[in-house]
């Protein structure tokens, strides 16, 4: 019996597949099933309920971290949208230099956010930095001390990161304005709408699509912000830039707390759930309107 194309193509697959179901989807399993658990340096196998969580909570450490997810993503999501929508329109428009400009801005995404969180950590440098170089054209006054302030130092991931990602942004959506029929502009001109209404009810809305995917990408990019903290910040000053994912990482490895760490990876999952799922739901909404 000859062997078809179609049941070769599926044997060859098989030890992927199952390589993701036992190690991907596996180690997730086994990550909740540790949450439940009193878990120290090695897994145990006592149930505890929810003390994990209760635990979890209420560390300081925790509630600062959970938080930062939202306010950096928040405004690094907000910022890059707004700067990518501004440089796509600039470009649409057909600005001067325009390659240039694409060169500069879309450099960025060719660094890691360890590159990157590396490179704004040394220009935020007091004694080696920006502020140096000021101080030494003679505006002795001048500060840039961000890093330092426990208030401020999220404001520096957040600018390093809109630095990182704003050209993403761009590009995606300078695509979908180079592909709006250039009749619904000649439309616009005929009627006498400003061009800046144009953009704002005519033309944006048709990106809708383009903007949630931008939205999932910056959203993984948050989840992902641990390089990118441990290179600019470290976390510091004290915890007040530590994320989620850096608060397991140092639980898992230095503290090591499993149990704890494995109750916070499963809320972080939980978390990421829900917010792509509201994603889910604005781009269905969105094609339905």
């Amino acid at each position: 019996m000859a062997i078809t194309p179609q049941a070769t193509a599926r044997f060859v697959l098989v030890p992927t597949i199952l390589l993701t179901v036992v190690g991907y989807y596996g180690s997730i399993l086994w990550t909740i099933g540790l949450s439940f658990t009193p878990s120290r340096i090695l897994p145990v196998s006592r149930w505890a309920g929810l003390d994990m969580y209760e635990r979890l909570l209420s560390t300081e450490r925790w509630q600062v971290a959970y938080t930062n997810l939202f306010v950096f993503g928040g405004l690094y999501i907000g910022f890059c949208l707004a700067a990518g929508l501004l440089l796509a329109i600039a470009l649409d428009q057909g600005v001067k230099g325009r390659s240039v400009y694409q060169t500069i801005f879309l450099y960025p995404i060719a660094l890691s956010f360890i590159v990157t969180g590396l490179a704004w950590r040394w220009l935020l440098n007091p004694t080696t930095g920006l502020q140096d170089y000021v101080r030494s054209l003679g505006f002795e006054s001048f500060s840039l001390d961000l890093l330092s302030s426990p208030e401020r130092a999220i404001f520096t991931l957040v600018i390093a990161g809109v630095w990182h990602s704003a050209g993403l942004v761009m590009v995606i959506l300078f695509a979908g304005l180079q592909s709006v029929d250039q009749e619904i502009w000649r439309a616009g001109r005929v009627d006498g709408i400003p061009r800046h209404r144009m953009y704002r009810h005519v033309v944006l809305p048709m990106l809708w699509p383009m903007v949630v995917t931008c939205l999932v990408l910056l959203g993984m990019n948050v989840v992902r912000s641990y390089d990118l903290v441990v290179a600019l910040t470290g976390g510091g000053p004290g915890f007040s830039t530590d994320v989620p994912a850096k608060f397991i990482v140092d639980h898992y490895f230095e503290r090591q707390s499993v149990g704890l760490a494995s109750a916070a990876a499963t809320l972080l999952l939980l978390t990421v759930v829900v917010l792509f799922a509201l994603v889910g739901l604005l781009r269905r909404r969105g094609e339905a309107a």
